[in-house]
């Protein structure tokens, strides 16, 4: 088993006294794709930003590469949901991906020929090419989503956090982030995804968090991601998820045949 990339310890988070998080703990191996699963409410967000000090926690800590987020930020990148962006600040698509390498530069310098190639590299990783001097407000939802994923790729990280990629995008622009998941686990990179179809979960990770306030289950998806773990993670909503269940149950039939 490869060492832990990230571990969260006794992590627990407040809002106005109410717990969203209780009592969070676990470690994610270095170079997996993990998915963050679990019902509306059950603090899958709130955990990724707790994680990485977007917001205040009650109690627990959260380390990367055994260090603290301070001194390993640069080797994490991450992409916040579509809605929580200002897509109407004044900046065309090359810009807000050259911002992924500010925190290369020194202070006050400008970006080299190399810190340049890199974005473009990026850019035409996610298919941007013919949009570079377009202003991000004008791009499509799907168009603005490969933005962000840009840039988090220029930055050259070691670890990335995306919160609900999918959400929003066309099938083209899904086909695109796993065809960069699968680059970049190549590669030796983590992937962490916040997501909500579990249809797809099975063929998108190999490593499952399964939340709902507390952590229900973590480990290998194969491992994981069962009936029981679904309704302990669900509840009373897993009778919506059926189709899921059955196929999920067909799958670990299959196995122990």
């Amino acid at each position: 088993m490869h060492s832990p990339v990230i571990e969260v310890h006794d992590l627990n988070i407040h809002y106005h006294s109410k717990p969203v998080l209780v009592d969070v703990d676990f470690q994610i191996p270095e170079g997996k794709t993990v998915g963050i699963i679990g019902p509306n409410g059950a603090g899958k967000s709130t955990l990724m930003k707790g994680m990485l000090d977007l917001i205040p926690t009650t109690t627990g800590y959260t380390q990367f590469f055994g260090d603290t987020l301070a001194k390993k930020r640069q080797a994490i990148a991450y992409v916040p949901q579509r809605g929580e962006v200002d897509w109407d600040f004044p900046i065309n698509v090359y810009d807000a991906v050259m911002m992924g390498r500010f925190g290369h530069l020194p202070l006050f310098k400008r970006p080299t020929s190399e810190d340049h190639a890199i974005v473009q590299k990026a850019i035409k990783q996610v298919n941007l090419e013919k949009f570079v001097d377009r202003q991000i407000s004008q791009l499509s939802g799907g168009q603005q989503q490969r933005v962000f994923l840009a840039r988090a790729l220029a930055q050259q990280a070691s670890v990335y956090l995306m919160d609900e990629p999918f959400v929003g995008v066309d099938v083209a622009t899904e086909k695109a982030i796993i065809e960069l998941f699968k680059e970049l686990k190549a590669q030796g990179k983590t992937i962490i995804v916040v997501h909500h179809d579990l249809n797809t979960v099975s063929d998108y990770f190999d490593w499952l968090l399964m939340l709902n306030v507390r952590l229900v289950a973590e480990g290998p998806t194969e491992s994981v991601f069962t009936r029981d773990n679904l309704q302990k993670t669900y509840g009373g909503r897993l009778a919506l998820l059926t189709e899921v269940t059955e196929k999920v149950s067909r799958a670990n039939i299959e196995e122990d045949e």
